[in-house]
């Protein structure tokens, strides 16, 4: 058989057990990458290369630090205090929700830890005001799962990285942008489907019941503002600039060091780096390539851009968008170009941004990883029956089809064009 078939029938396999026997996709990977491998001629030295150690350390900084500010309620108390903002203006908050979420997932922590807060906090508000949780809980975590793509978060770091591997460059600021537009335009939607405007309830939240921020809050929030400066302005490398952050955190006390070590997200660094790994062997053995060919043979300039926003978004109902889907999906774009003649009215940055956003916000699915903590919140806080929560996986899931198809639709029409 033919080594670049074969290789990409291991990432399946890599794939479908991660899923079946809920193991980590990364582990599975590695061990994956060294089989076909070796069936395919390349080195241990070669496939150990495959380890992409510099986004490795810097998806480990931004962790890190921001495992220190969970720690110590920094953003638990930042995020109460955004959402009192509101006042008796209920019909707000799911607006609030979203523009908090956007920002939280945007300054560092990236889309996984934000959406486990925006989820636990948008249920418990719900819980509070007695209101369905749809009108609060999908948006809110909809602004995590679009803040997740800024250029100094773990996914946006993540497509930035393998862009770059694939040559495109500067794509960081645009691929924001775009972000920020689609799931605005589709958290409108949902904020009208499930009438949200007609929210009528007390402030859950008053500005004047809640603490102020105490001595390690203050150093947290300053260490990660100083943090965010100068990186954007001064260009200092995230990874590096977490760490050394981090670090004066840890000295001054401002959290339990051994609680914030725990408390980093171990399992989604082992499945970047192990999947990374393994599409570094498929790479090499042309399977890549070769996958990019036959979509590239489906395709014309213009359904390029919607096929891979939709193969990217099915593929995530069952997997994780940043650690399967953007490894797997962003290297085939450029031979996708290639095969139809490097268009003029398309570009890398469009692709690149359909695939990653239309993934994540698949990841609404139950079967992914927004929509698990979804039903992990509603488990957690309104103690459902059966129907209940199957009534919710449900309903989840056809949130997830319908922001896979706005994304597909959207990207036709050339919804990622506008930032390029």
């Amino acid at each position: 058989m033919n080594l670049g078939v074969l290789s990409l029938l291991f990432v399946l396999v890599a794939i479908v057990l991660g899923f079946v026997k809920k193991m980590n996709t990364g582990l599975i990977a590695m061990g994956v990458a060294l089989i076909i491998g070796r069936i395919g001629g390349i080195s241990d030295k070669d496939i150990i290369a495959g380890f992409n150690t510099s986004l490795f350390v810097m998806l480990l900084g931004v962790t890190y630090i921001f495992s220190i500010s969970n720690c110590n309620g920094t953003l638990e108390l930042f995020a109460k205090k955004a959402v009192a903002l509101a006042g008796k203006r209920s019909k707000l908050i799911p607006i609030v929700l979203y523009i908090l979420g956007v920002f939280l997932a945007a300054i560092g922590p990236g889309s996984i830890p934000v959406m486990a807060l925006m989820a636990m906090f948008s249920m418990a508000l719900a819980a509070q005001m007695k209101i369905n949780p749809l009108m609060l809980t999908p948006i809110a975590v909809s602004g995590a799962a679009a803040g997740g793509l800024s250029p100094i978060a773990p996914s946006g770091i993540i497509g930035i990285e393998l862009a770059a591997k694939s040559g495109f460059t500067d794509i960081g600021i645009p691929f924001f942008f775009n972000s920020l537009l689609s799931y605005t335009l589709f958290c409108i939607v949902m904020y009208f489907f499930f009438k949200a405007y007609k929210i009528e309830a007390d402030a859950p939240l008053k500005m004047d019941d809640l603490p102020k921020f105490n001595r390690e809050q203050i150093i947290t929030l300053a260490g990660i503002a100083v943090m965010v400066v100068l990186v954007i302005f001064f260009k200092i490398n995230i990874g590096l600039m977490a760490f050394l952050t981090a670090g004066v955190l840890t000295f001054l006390r401002v959290a339990d060091e051994k609680q914030a070590v725990f408390g980093i997200p171990w399992g989604i660094l082992i499945m970047v780096a192990g999947v990374n790994v393994l599409m570094d062997v498929v790479i090499k053995l042309q399977g890549i390539k070769m996958m990019a060919t036959f979509l590239g043979s489906l395709m014309n300039e213009s359904t390029a851009t919607p096929i891979l926003a939709l193969t990217s978004g099915i593929m995530t109902f069952f997997s994780s968008t940043s650690g399967v889907v953007m490894p797997t999906m962003i290297p085939t774009v450029n031979d996708i170009l290639t095969t139809l003649g490097n268009p003029q009215n398309i570009t890398a940055t469009e692709m690149i941004s359909a695939l990653s956003i239309t993934s994540q916000n698949a990841g609404m699915s139950p079967l992914s990883t927004a929509g698990a903590l979804i039903m992990a919140a509603y488990g957690s806080t309104f103690n459902p029956s059966p129907k209940e929560e199957h009534k919710l996986f449900i309903t989840l899931f056809a949130i997830s089809a319908a922001g896979l198809l706005f994304m597909v639709v959207a990207s036709y029409f050339g919804l990622f064009k506008i930032f390029n």
